[in-house]
């Protein structure tokens, strides 16, 4: 990607890196750590083999990550998120935190409008 390929807002450059709803939980997968295609897979959820390929192949477009191929017999594949892709764990982290509170808050809003 392009420096001139960017939008012109910092917070649309990084909305753009995150644009799917998936793009985040396969980030918050890999930083534990290099996974499989399958591992990838079952932590994130009900995501289906072709959208998973295409956010995995997109974040590596954008360097987020990185694709190791070994020349195996069945092929392995492996995902680790880059230096950039790591960075990333400060803005899940603020959404994690910021969905906590929200949900705090809706219980609270359910439990008042119950009175």
């Amino acid at each position: 990607m392009s420096y001139k390929d960017l939008p012109k807002e910092s917070l649309e450059v990084t909305l753009s890196m995150l644009n799917t709803k998936w793009k985040p939980l396969i980030i918050k997968t890999l930083l534990t750590g290099t996974k499989r295609f399958g591992e990838i897979k079952s932590s994130v959820g009900k995501i289906t083999q072709k959208v998973l390929t295409a956010n995995l192949r997109d974040m590596e477009e954008k360097e987020l990550l990185e694709r190791k191929v070994f020349q195996e017999m069945p092929p392995r594949v492996e995902y680790t998120l880059t230096d950039i892709g790591y960075s990333l764990a400060m803005v899940l982290d603020a959404m994690t935190e910021w969905g906590s509170a929200y949900k705090e808050f809706t219980k609270l809003l359910e439990k008042q409008s119950k009175k």
